[in-house]
């Protein structure tokens, strides 16, 4: 039963995330980078330094996140190169962190590390890190760190940090190449291949200014002078950063997406980050378009501050989000259903009745109403949260998919053409769509089986679990591998893909081969880890930090297993989960250290 439910899975692939990264594509010529920054991991560092005392007397994390297994691995350098940091400069540390977590009795962990983040980008670069000159205009959760940055800055004098960050920005860029730089490439291009358009690179901005007389008296006149702005968006990879968290940070005209540096850079959140780069500039440009249209969007806005009065009341932001939040939707929508229709396609080339072509062509049908009340799903939820034009935008962008014109060309028609009393029933209208979006999410969480037999992509999962039985492991990796592609779903197959390299390892006497087929088999357990939404399934989770432990466990790296299998027993003993196991392997590990 378990092997069954580890590869039950709903698994709709897009054309685009079957494809191979691209060759030749500079990120640069995109505005785009993928790079460390100095002043996140000093602060980081700096904060991940401050300790707490438990009852029993021993030390931990005063902020304490789930780190990956290379943040993990980092970590534990950190703690050896910094050892002998000042007894003083600690205290102080461990001083404003208890207070700020005094002050902030509700933040989690990673919400903590999200404002220290913050705070990192309001510094100047290293090694100075001087404070910003103009603090009036910073968020009030901003100010409450700021104090943080004199103890940042000796930090950094006095802790012995500064003699290794340069090797430390070497380890990152390393580890970022492996998955976070080709998935970043990979989310760019798909991006922009979707809105058929390139991110402007540089924005100009009119500043007014009051001429003066030679002798310093005002004229009355004004004059208007220009400057240029050059516009970034920054992939930070950062080993102190939350495994699961991507943390997002618009400092005027630079984007900042700080995440783990051997994520792949998939989730919805980055994707939303990118959408926003592209589209701030073009709403920008139509600034005057959305001026004329600020009383009705401001109308809508204030019906739902009433629900929820959290919602900025900012005309602009509102339109910025909704456009995004439309895109993203769209684009899945968009992406889904053609690889269906494809699917669609290559069956009825092979249907030998009409019977078999009437059932293929009701599945595809059905399949397309899923995707559309998906999409109400996503839009409402957006509506909600103050993206009142989100409905609107989604048709627009759902008139240029297969036009092949640049998006930024419609923008401005897109602005002029709102309606507000059209969009006032949008929630009552999508109510009946989002509840059977809402209630087959809820089906396929509960109910596994039911779905698996609704979907025919299972049943190439299945077929490949009758491969890995009769042994062909190279067929079953090369099946699974072309499964890859969906965020929501991929940590199952790399789950599987990891099986099946600990059994080619068990299957061989070769001792480099089996060595090589578990190292690869540990990196696939990782790859899992990495997945959004995969610590939502807890028995998953369960499985793979033990699947870890094991390989661990066999190259006599019994304390890292140990901890291993401390996660899989914090975990508890879920349904379909490895609790025993883990038990076992922890007694293991601790009789072998004795």
């Amino acid at each position: 039963m378990r092997s069954f439910y580890l590869i039950i899975t709903v698994l709709i692939l897009s054309a685009a995330a079957l494809a191979q990264p691209r060759t030749g594509f500079d990120l640069a010529n995109y505005g785009v980078s993928v790079e460390p920054d100095k002043r996140v991991m000093v602060v980081l560092a700096a904060l991940d330094s401050a300790q707490v005392t438990d009852a029993s007397g021993a030390q931990h994390r005063a902020v304490d996140v789930q780190l990956s297994p290379a943040g993990t691995k980092f970590r534990e350098r950190l703690e050896s190169d910094l050892a002998g940091m000042p007894a003083d400069l600690r205290a102080r540390l461990t001083q404003f962190v208890a207070t700020y977590k005094k002050n902030h009795p509700k933040e989690t962990p990673q919400e903590m590390l999200t404002a220290f983040i913050s705070m990192a980008y309001a510094l100047t670069p290293a090694p100075e890190f001087g404070d910003p000159i103009i603090t009036s205009d910073l968020p009030g959760a901003l100010l409450d760190v700021l104090d943080f940055a004199p103890l940042v800055r000796d930090f950094y004098r006095r802790s012995g940090i500064a003699g290794n960050l340069d090797e430390y920005v070497k380890l990152y860029k390393a580890e970022a190449a492996k998955e976070l730089q080709p998935s970043t490439r990979d989310l760019v291009t798909d991006t922009l291949d979707y809105l058929h358009t390139k991110p402007k690179l540089t924005v100009i901005e009119k500043i007014k200014t009051e001429t003066t007389t030679a002798k310093g008296g005002k004229t009355g006149l004004q004059k208007i002078s220009t400057r240029e702005h050059e516009r970034r968006f920054v992939v930070v990879p950062e080993m102190l950063a939350p495994q699961q968290a991507i943390n997002f940070i618009n400092v005027r005209d630079n984007y900042y997406v700080v995440v783990s540096p051997d994520k792949e850079l998939t989730d919805t959140d980055a994707g939303r980050a990118f959408l926003q780069f592209v589209f701030d500039p073009m709403l920008f440009e139509n600034s005057k378009e959305i001026n004329e249209i600020r009383d009705a969007v401001k109308g809508l806005l204030d019906e739902q501050r009433k629900v929820n009065p959290e919602i900025t009341p900012d005309v602009f932001l509102a339109v910025s989000r909704s456009i995004v939040a439309a895109a993203e939707a769209r684009e899945k929508e968009f992406r889904n259903v053609n690889y269906a229709v494809n699917e669609a396609r290559k069956k009825l080339q092979d249907a030998a009745t009409a019977a078999d072509k009437e059932k293929i062509t009701a599945e595809l049908e059905r399949y397309r109403g899923e995707q559309s009340d998906e999409t109400a799903r996503m839009l409402s939820e957006a509506y909600e949260r103050g993206a009142v034009m989100a409905f609107y935008f989604n048709e627009q962008l759902k008139g240029t998919e297969d036009t092949g014109f640049d998006i930024a060309g419609s923008v401005k028609e897109m602005l002029i053409g709102f309606n507000a009393a059209k969009e006032k029933d949008r929630l009552a209208q999508n109510a009946a769509a989002r509840k059977r979006a809402e209630a087959l999410r809820a089906t396929r969480k509960t109910n596994v089986q039911a779905v698996a037999a609704e979907n025919p992509m299972i049943a190439r999962l299945l077929d490949v679990q009758k491969v890995i039985a009769a042994k062909d492991y190279q067929k079953a990796d090369t099946d699974l591998k072309a499964m890859l592609g969906n965020e929501e779903f991929d940590a199952r197959v790399y789950y599987n893909l990891g099986r099946v390299a600990g059994l080619e390892a068990a299957a061989t006497d070769d001792p480099q081969i089996r060595d090589a087929k578990l190292k690869e088999a540990k990196e696939y357990y990782v790859r899992v880890l990495k997945q959004k939404n995969a610590s939502e399934d807890k028995a998953l989770f369960s499985l793979t930090y033990v699947a870890l432990g094991r390989i661990y466990e066999f190259f006599a790296e019994n304390e890292t297993a140990g901890k291993l299998y401390d996660v899989a027993i914090k975990i508890g003993d879920v349904s379909g989960g490895d609790f025993k196991e883990a038990v076992a392997g922890k007694a293991r590990v601790l009789k072998a250290g004795q």
